[in-house]
This record gives C-alpha cells, structure tokens and sequence, in this order.
C-alpha cells in the first residue's frame, strides 16, 4: 500500500504525524548527537535538498519528543532525550533589494527566533548583542546549554551576489552576528548550520575554528539526499506504480529515473550517488506518464542569472569540467567567484570524479541538464531567449530549416559579444544555440561530440531525426558540411534508422551575423 509523499513539508513533527514517508536519516545524525563539546557542524547543500527538514528533526530531538521518534533508528539507541533550549534561525527567502531592507529583515527574523524560544528581544542594542544575551539568559534559565541551529546561513549574502558591495556589507553584519557563537561556545550544547555555499571570510569559519565541516565528509555524504537503497525500501509501492503508469518494465523504468534525477555526488572520498529528494516527491506524487524537470522549477535562481550575467562563461557545456580544486568551489573572495564554483554550489553541476589532479565535475541527470541549459541560454540571450526557445526547437523538429535559419538569424543579430571584441571563436556561436536546443524537452543534444576522426560542434536528436551541425566563422555553410562528410560525425547515429540532417552555419566575424546556412539531408 502507498504511503503519502509530502511535496512541501518541511516540519518533521507534521510530516510524521499526518503519516507522510520519512527516509529515516536518524542514524546519521546520532554519532552527531553524541560528540561532547566537539559538536559545531556545518554542511552545503544545494537548495531544496532536505537541509530545513534535517534541521526541523534535530530540533525535536532536542526538544526530548521521544514519541515522534518511535520506530526510527535513533529510538533504539541509547540517546539520552534530555531537553535543551533551541534557538531555530531560518535566513532564507529574505529581502536584500537594499541593506536598509536587509536590516530590517534581520532583525525580525532574529527577534522572532529568540522569542519563540522564550528569550526577550532588545530594540536597543544591535541583533548579535540580542544573540549573544539570549544565549546567556537561556542557559542560566533552562540549567541547559543552547542548541543553535541556523537554515540557509548563507542567503542574504547569495542573494546579493550581483552587487559585491552590498553582499560585503551583508556579510559584514553576517560575520559579526556568527562571531556571537564563538565567544558564548561554553554555553552551547550543539550547533548545526546549512546553506548552499561556504563563504569562507564569515567570521564563524574563522572564529570556529572547531567547527566541523561536513560539507565533503563521506561519512556524510548521504546524510541530505535518497540513496538507491532508501529509494526502494521507502518508495517500492509509488515506484511500481509508476512504472505501471508510464507502461515501462520496472527495471526500465528505474533506469530512467536514475538518469533524470539521480547522480548528485558530494564526497571525493565516496562514490555514492544520491537524488534530490524534491525530484523523487514531486515525480512520484502527481505520477506522470513522462519524466519532466522538478526541482529546477522550484524556484527561479535570479540571484545566480544576475551574477553570471556579469561574467563571461568559457564553457560550451558543463558535462566534463576537469581540473577543479577544492579552492575553486570554495568562496573567500566576493568580488572574484568562479562561474564553475556558483554553479556547483547551486547544484547545476556535482562531484564526477576525483584525482590527484583535482575535481572533475560535471551535471547531474538529465533534469538539471535542461535546467542548466535554459539558465545558459537566459544568460547568453541577456534574457529575450524567451521569444526564440519553443518557436526554434520546433521548425527544427519539423524539418522546417527555412524557417529555423531565419529565427537563427534573428536570434544572433540580437546577441552582443563586447564592443572589444574583434574575433568571436565559434564556441561563443556554439554556446546559446547548444543551451536553447539543450532544454527542451523533446531533444537530446550533446555539444562537441567526440568521434574517431574528429569532434563534431553539435549534435541533435529528436525523436523521429537527427541533426549534426557544424559551425564555421569567415568561412562557407558548404565547406561546414563539407567537413562533416569527410570526418563521418553521421557514422555513429546511422544505426539508429532515423533521417540524419547535416547543418552548416558560417558566421561573418565583422558583424558577428549568421550570414550563411545549409543543410543537406542523408
């Protein structure tokens, strides 16, 4: 029988008291529960990734809610159930559009915190001197120590990041609010906070310095997302309906599910992959005959289209970035943030493979893989993608190449590539027409499709064709084809019995124009 799928609960005394699953994750989280005064954590993860559920958890089991627990395997452990004064901050989703705003957002958050936990909150004095009383005062009281638990520590500063300025002066009131943790450890029994990215000059990584990160720990590196086992043992009803749904084989089915929602890896030390717990509710909730994208549609990344909007992007695609070091996804200085490092913070890209080399990282599944792509393609086309993405994918895929060639045309004498910019390389061509034609959903495209004889620029499937392009700038449309003849980019996909298209598009760097187009059927 199916149990219900909770698709925005959060609250772990509702999800388990209206009877919805819970991947029991309490395991985990005892050795935590158990360290002594060693127990200030920290862990990143992207968002919607189970972070303020695992929060919400820690904080009943402070609260000594034993009943809530029952069945789980903390329940069966000898954990002392002792109740503590908890102090829950959540800093996500605030108003950052002016500090003055900011502030104002903060103080009420801060405020609210320390009342509901039975603290008295001073207008007077500024919000870490309230964090820091209310500290003190909760201890004295209870005859126990704190436990802080902080969601999305991080946002405020996010949010912000298109403005460097103001994302300092953020941080800076950040940093001294965090620095309150430091100076009152003695009355703190634990400490737990999350966010999406580690913005290492916030004073509680310099003035914690035992704070444990988890962030890359592989004993933790499930402890936010669903395993494949965890999967089957709390989903196996949900999942074979699905299946039955959709009219696939069950093994065919979770096949696919792995490739659209699976393969988030967090540790260079585990090769264990997880999915976003969003995606499974939200796929296995509503139960649709087709996989489409979920967490992406979450929630629009305005803050992370803004900061890249500011910065050039080297990369045609994201599936293969090699040579990252753990420096680069670290983040010490706002001003100078790598567009690889936001976008593995922001879960558009995750852990592939680990050398002595460094980090290889690479996108997920094949939902953030459409996700990233129509981000990419919002980027490239300064945002008027919008009139281009479903009309262009379309006259492609009904071989309307008149009318493709002409809304290509219109799309590049709309783009802009720097007044500096006397010679564009063909990647900058390359680039949106990969990340619009990438994120639609009836189209498989892989960009610089490495062959035997050579890497052919694009590479397009749909369901009934097959489209290889091929790029030139201040060259000819046929000597594009040409080369796509002479190398055979077409040998790998004959097999698949389907018309195969070849395109050559050839760019005028004078004006940075598509001026010719060809396409010739096989």
């Amino acid at each position: 029988m199916e149990q219900k799928i909770a698709q925005s609960v959060y609250d772990f005394r509702n999800l388990r008291g209206d009877g919805y699953i819970y991947v029991d994750k309490t395991a985990l989280l005892y050795p935590l529960l158990t360290r002594g005064s060693d127990s200030f954590f920290f862990i990143s993860r992207p968002r919607r990734f189970g972070k303020s559920l695992m929060l919400s958890t820690l904080k009943y089991i402070f609260q000594g809610k034993r009943e809530l627990f029952k069945g789980l395997a903390i329940d069966k452990m000898d954990y002392d159930w002792a109740e503590y004064p908890v102090l829950h901050f959540n800093f996500a989703t605030m108003k950052v559009e002016t500090l003055a705003l900011f502030e104002q957002q903060f103080v009420e958050r801060v405020s609210r915190t320390i009342e509901a936990a039975g603290g008295t909150y001073n207008p007077a004095v500024t919000p870490d001197t309230n964090f820091a009383d209310a500290i003190r005062f909760l201890a004295q009281e209870r005859g126990k120590p704190v436990v802080l638990l902080i969601d999305e520590y991080d946002a405020p500063v996010g949010a912000a990041l298109s403005d460097p300025a103001k994302a300092t002066a953020i941080r800076a009131t950040l940093s001294s609010f965090y620095g309150e943790i430091k100076n009152n450890a003695a009355d703190v029994r634990f400490m737990m906070m999350t966010g999406v990215t580690r913005f290492t000059q916030l004073s509680v990584f310099s003035a914690l310095n035992n704070l444990n990160d988890l962030t890359m720990d592989s004993r933790y590196a499930t402890l936010l997302g669903y395993t494949e086992e965890e999967l089957e043992a709390n989903f196996s009803p949900s999942l074979h309906a699905h299946a039955d749904i959709m009219g696939l084989p069950y093994e065919d089915y979770r096949a696919e599910l792995r490739r659209w929602y699976n393969g988030y890896r967090f540790s260079p030390d585990s090769e264990t992959r997880v999915y976003n717990p969003v995606a499974i509710a939200k796929t296995l909730g509503p139960k649709r005959k087709t996989f489409a994208p979920t967490w992406s549609k979450t929630g629009t990344p305005s803050a992370l289209i803004n900061y890249l909007s500011e910065r050039e992007l080297t990369e045609t695609d994201y599936d293969n970035v090699e040579n990252i070091s753990e420096d680069d996804l670290d983040i010490c200085r706002l001003e100078a943030i790598l567009p690889v490092s936001i976008l593995y913070q922001s879960g558009y890209l995750t852990i592939k493979d680990y050398s002595e080399w460094g980090f290889t990282l690479g996108v997920p599944n094949e939902e953030v893989r459409r996700g990233l792509a129509l981000l990419l393609a919002q980027y490239a086309t300064k945002g008027f993608a919008v009139d281009y993405h479903g009309s262009l994918c379309t006259l492609l895929g009904k071989c309307d190449f008149q009318g493709f060639f002409a809304k290509l045309k219109a799309l590049y004498a709309h783009l802009t590539y720097g007044s500096t910019e006397i010679r564009v390389h063909e990647s900058s061509y390359l680039r949106p027409l990969y990340a619009l034609l990438a994120s639609h959903p009836a189209l498989r495209v892989i960009a610089e499709d490495t062959q035997a004889k050579g890497r052919a620029d694009l590479v397009v499937e749909s369901q009934r064709n097959v489209f290889i392009f091929e790029l030139k700038v201040d060259k000819s449309a046929a000597e594009a084809i040409a080369q796509i003849k002479e190398t055979d980019y077409a040998e790998p996909y004959r097999a698949l019995g389907k018309p195969i298209h070849l395109i050559g598009l050839n760019f005028k760097s004078e004006t940075h124009s598509l001026d010719d187009a060809l396409v010739e059927s096989i």
